[in-house]
């Protein structure tokens, strides 16, 4: 069966410039809901999502990054590599212009298996391997995707960040975010599009990704 609306997927895209407008914390939970909607393994549903709409304390943030850009980048004695870091720092920090910043958690997840594979004795590769299936990890990254999918869905747009996770305990620190196991796996911020930034980079031909065994 094709389906022939897959609009609200094609409409997701990574929005770094936004309309200087607040988002309605209605919609935001809606995107939060449909966020918690997704699948997630031994139904954990281990995550948790900060929301910060406080201007001045998304721009504490972004000093936040900033500062420990500026003093990693101080650690690396190539300064080529350290200029290069130090440069990435306007994409860690995208966020800065958006109504709403979300950032989402990640908790404990027992991985099936792994007690057994250790009892066994299993090589450090078998170890490593397995646990490269991340599941726990997994389940955020379904999470994450649900939101910027509804996010798209009702007029909004997201970009799914990874980068200022290097200040992540500063991050945590600041928030004052005290939840055992449970430590920052993604950022995203949230708001309505500059209509130049509705595009997508080209995706790679399906004959390249995907392979059909009959």
């Amino acid at each position: 069966m094709i389906l022939s609306n897959l609009d609200f997927i094609y409409r997701r895209h990574s929005i770094r410039k936004f309309m200087d407008k607040d988002i309605p914390l209605e919609d935001i939970k809606e995107i939060i809901k449909a966020a918690t909607y997704a699948p997630s393994g031994k139904n954990l549903q281990n995550w948790h999502f900060i929301i910060v709409n406080n201007k001045e304390k998304i721009d504490n943030l972004v000093s936040i990054v900033e500062e420990k850009n500026k003093e990693l980048a101080g650690y690396v004695k190539d300064e080529d590599k350290a200029n290069s870091f130090r440069k990435y720092v306007k994409y860690h920090t995208v966020f800065r212009n958006a109504p709403t910043v979300i950032l989402l958690y990640a908790g404990p997840y027992p991985i099936t298996g792994l007690e057994f594979l250790q009892a066994k004795k299993g090589s450090e590769e078998e170890v490593n391997n397995f646990l490269k299936t991340s599941p726990g990890i997994q389940n955020i990254g379904a999470a994450m995707e649900n939101l910027l999918l509804a996010a798209a869905a009702m007029g909004y747009g997201g970009c799914w960040m990874t980068g200022p996770n290097y200040a992540c305990k500063e991050i945590e620190e600041y928030i004052g975010f005290e939840k055992e196991g449970y430590y920052l796996a993604a950022i995203t911020p949230l708001g309505i599009p500059e209509k130049s930034e509705l595009k997508s980079p080209a995706r790679k031909p399906l004959e390249e990704v995907m392979t059909i065994i009959e």
